[in-house]
């Protein structure tokens, strides 16, 4: 299945995308919630419902009237996460940018998986993401994959981490690079330099839509993998490109790390960190590395970003600027 979450008369709807139409949940079957919370707990009851009232759709069964996906507003498939955590699975990325900073690779990442905690309260969809001015120093995307939870658990195994997975979204970890490094350097965060803005969408796609690209997981590892090709625009340019079956971390091994001595729950949404290439810290790096004159690019009031991972649409969000001067970095004690 293929979920949507769009602006209906001012409200959230819940929709199947079938076909470049929006089908709300409700209409399709009236077992079935308008709302991704509701669905999402209780998954496991009415995700039969949910695949049958598709099929009638696609079949051509259901009289259900449909909304052009063009014209409507999209949110973000999951709008309201109880909790947004996000890991570092992509060794590619992370090697690339300690290289770049003259350190080694750190040898605990090929050890565990890690995650933070981001503001969930700060998930948005396609659209606007709006700043404030200290964001725009050294304002920054990052590429990433990411799932919901559909099953409340705790104390997960890996090998058995996939089924709690309801489906998978693209996800943009937008990144204050000042604000987050200055941070860090307390060995605290990062908070308030990602705090801003996680855009996740614009489609939540279950496990069995994207079965064609699974592949098996690294070596020692576990878990299911997809070879998604992932790839990042810049007002048209593309600067990403990557896949999802690099990562060398799996959701799976991620979800069990969360889940020790934890519960998770349905509306978890998890990041699998970024791709290789996926952003612009890394690529301004590995650009100075190979040559001290190149010039660095961050993103910029009016930048247009486009993200697009196969099997999952394409992400689109315009930066602008809040009409404000007011900045927490000038607010700085003991200078």
């Amino acid at each position: 299945m293929k979920l949507v979450t769009y602006s209906k008369e001012g409200k959230e709807q819940l929709a199947f995308l079938v076909n470049d139409a929006l089908y709300d949940t409700n209409a399709a079957n009236d077992r079935l919630p308008n709302n991704m919370k509701d669905l999402l707990n209780e998954w496991e009851t009415l995700v039969d419902v949910a695949r049958r009232a598709e099929d009638d759709i696609k079949s051509g069964k259901s009289n259900v009237e449909g909304t052009a996906y063009a014209s409507a507003t999209i949110m973000a498939p999951v709008p309201h996460p109880t909790s947004c955590r996000d890991g570092y699975a992509f060794r590619q990325h992370v090697a690339a940018a300690r290289r770049n900073r003259k350190v080694d690779m750190i040898p605990e990442f090929d050890q565990f998986p890690i995650w933070y905690f981001t503001n969930h309260n700060a998930i948005q969809g396609p659209g606007d993401i709006v700043c404030m001015p200290d964001h725009f120093n050294k304002l920054d995307f990052e590429l990433e994959a990411s799932v919901v939870l559909s099953k409340k658990g705790r104390n997960v195994k890996a090998s058995e981490a996939d089924n709690y997975i309801a489906g998978y979204m693209i996800m943009n970890d937008m990144s204050a690079r000042v604000m987050q490094m200055e941070e860090m350097k307390l060995n605290l965060g990062p908070a308030k330099g990602k705090d801003f803005s996680t855009v996740i969408g614009p489609v939540m796609v279950t496990p069995d839509e994207l079965e064609k690209w699974r592949v098996p997981a690294k070596e020692g590892h576990t878990g299911n993998n997809y070879d998604l090709k992932m790839r990042c625009w810049v007002n048209g340019e593309q600067l990403s490109e990557g896949s999802m079956g690099d990562m060398d971390w799996t959701f799976a091994e991620i979800i069990e790390r969360c889940a020790y001595g934890a519960d998770i729950l349905p509306g978890d949404v998890i990041g699998s960190g970024t791709v290789g290439t996926g952003c612009l810290l890394e690529l301004n790096g590995t650009g100075l590395f190979h040559d001290p004159n190149y010039q660095v690019q961050w993103l910029q009031p009016g930048d247009v970003v486009e993200m697009e991972i196969e099997g999952l649409g394409k992400l689109t969000n315009t930066i602008v600027k809040e009409d404000t001067d007011f900045s927490l970095l000038a607010l700085k004690k003991n200078l």
